[in-house]
């Protein structure tokens, strides 16, 4: 398939992770985070790690959206939906998250509440126009990457004059997560393979104060497994000459402005909470958005006043410590045991982004234990 095989090519792949093997310093850690989850899906699914030499060690980050929602915000949705005027619409990755006491957006749909999957935010505007006579709220989550169809189902309802549509909204910030990671004395992180898809938003400029503030590298890379091995590849060469640069190498489709449109309607729409929680991350200052006030009767949080719910992880689940990359899937005792992609007893073997699922998925469980 062209533009799609051309990236795919093994041999290259080979080729490439030799040169990586030839310029890693022998007796220098190379060790690098990969930020988004469709990275980790691409090394894994790909076998990435096992061509890279010892030296040079990838770990897995928070850019799993559906991992990094706390467990108090599912809670707070299934309260909505279990309201009799609402109907809750959802992607289908949130179904499955594991809520309080065994709970789940699946389970509350069992048990009588009007739970809807939707493939977009579209869909959720059509449930709204065909059922007036209900409350349509979306459970909005996401990065940069999901922010501008929120945005526009905003704007279409506010066109069509929808009285019954809200957006219960978890829209959060790539930036402040990187940040949090290289604020924590937990990982050595040397640079980040900066996210695909939330870089096609935003650009990459945003990644220049990161680089200014920490002196880590960034480079932005496709989701291809040349587009990984290369921009390896590039932060290994960074590493190796003192330097400290944002670098694109998807640039068949990621630009230093980004898509100037859609951050234009994202700040039209949105501002800046500020602090929201993240699991693993806790609480972070300005890393999530919330709709302007202008836009409150489309706010479901002051539509419906939802009070915000705190809730514990399940002690024995380590997906906080997976998420900021201190801990990789086989090490969390509950990983291949009694959590499966069948019995998920946390979001990261849920999410078809998270990294227990894509280690669970490609068997990279039988690892060899890097």
């Amino acid at each position: 398939m062209k533009y799609i095989d051309e990236f795919r090519d093994g041999a290259l792949a080979r080729a490439m992770a030799a040169t990586i093997a030839r310029e890693a310093a022998t007796g220098r850690l190379y060790r690098f985070m990969e930020f988004c989850g469709g990275h980790t899906h691409a090394i894994s699914r790909y076998g990435i790690e096992d061509l890279l030499p010892a030296n040079v060690r990838m770990v897995h980050g928070p850019g799993c959206p559906v991992c990094v929602l706390p467990m108090g915000r599912i809670d707070e949705a299934i309260a909505l939906a279990m309201r009799s005027e609402v109907i809750l619409c959802s992607y289908a990755d949130l179904m499955r998250v594991p809520a309080s006491r065994g709970n789940s957006l699946l389970r509350a749909k069992a048990s009588g509440a009007d739970i809807r999957m939707v493939y977009s935010t579209l869909d959720a505007i059509r449930i709204a126009e065909a059922e007036p006579e209900r409350e349509v709220v979306f459970f909005a989550i996401g990065f940069e990457t999901t922010t501008p169809p929120t945005a526009m189902a905003i704007r279409l309802a506010q066109k069509k004059h929808l009285v019954n549509f809200s957006v219960f909204c978890n829209h959060v910030l790539t930036p402040a997560a990187m940040r949090a990671i290289l604020d924590g004395e937990e990982l050595r992180i040397g640079g980040f393979v900066g996210p695909a898809h939330v870089s096609s938003v935003t650009g990459t400029r945003p990644y220049a104060a990161i680089v200014d503030d920490y002196a880590k590298p960034v480079v932005v890379a496709g989701f291809e497994p040349l587009d990984v091995v290369h921009a390896i590849l590039m932060l290994v060469r960074q590493i190796n000459q003192g330097r400290c640069e944002v670098e694109n190498q998807y640039r068949r489709l990621v630009t230093v402005e980004g898509n100037l449109i859609a951050q234009r309607e994202i700040a039209a729409i949105f501002e800046l909470r500020d602090s929201f929680e993240w699991r693993g991350l806790g609480e972070l200052p300005r890393s999530a958005l919330r709709l302007r006030a202008e836009f409150a009767a489309f706010d479901a949080e002051r539509r419906f006043g939802m009070v915000p719910v705190t809730a514990l992880d399940n002690p024995a689940c380590e997906c906080g410590d997976i998420l900021r990359g201190v801990k990789k899937p086989v090490e969390c005792k509950l990983f291949g045991t009694v959590c499966s992609p069948e019995t998920p007893m946390g979001s990261c073997m849920v999410s078809s982004e998270g990294a227990c699922a894509a280690h669970w998925s490609y068997g990279r469980f039988r690892d060899r234990g890097r």
